[in-house]
């Protein structure tokens, strides 16, 4: 347990600014009524702090066991994690801060950053020269 923290504080302390930045009353963001009005700005920040939460949680993975590959099995919880998670704060967000209301759009664009966080990570930290897409230390 000392060496997931050690590790993977990065993540946690994400997932926590993730948590508080989530429950911020709603009136001061701005509102999305209509589907186009999904592209707005809002969703550009659900897709940038869930695609951090996800490359820090890998990086704390791959920091963790610096000399195994990084195979497909850790990359599909973390993103299971990521969807989880950012389920859970929608639901927080219709039931319980004051001033939310979750959002299907959020949601969306949050499963959509955890995929681009999983993305940048393998882009970043793939082994060069070989075709069988493996992530290395």
């Amino acid at each position: 347990m000392k060496a997931f923290i050690r590790f993977q504080w990065p993540g946690i302390l994400w997932g926590i600014f993730i948590l508080v930045l989530t429950g911020v009353p709603g009136n001061y963001f701005p509102q999305i009524v209509s589907f186009w009005d999904w592209l707005s700005p809002d969703k550009a920040v659900h897709l940038f702090i869930f695609g951090v939460f996800t490359f820090l949680v890998l990086l704390g993975h791959r920091k963790q066991y610096p000399g195994s590959r990084i195979r497909y099995k850790p990359v599909s919880l973390v993103l299971i994690l990521g969807v989880l998670y950012s389920g859970l704060t929608e639901v927080l967000q219709s039931h319980l801060f004051l001033g939310r209301d979750g959002n299907i759009f959020d949601f969306l664009a949050n499963v959509i950053g955890c995929l681009i966080g999983a993305l940048l990570f393998y882009l970043l930290y793939r082994k060069k020269g070989t075709n069988n897409h493996q992530f290395v230390e």
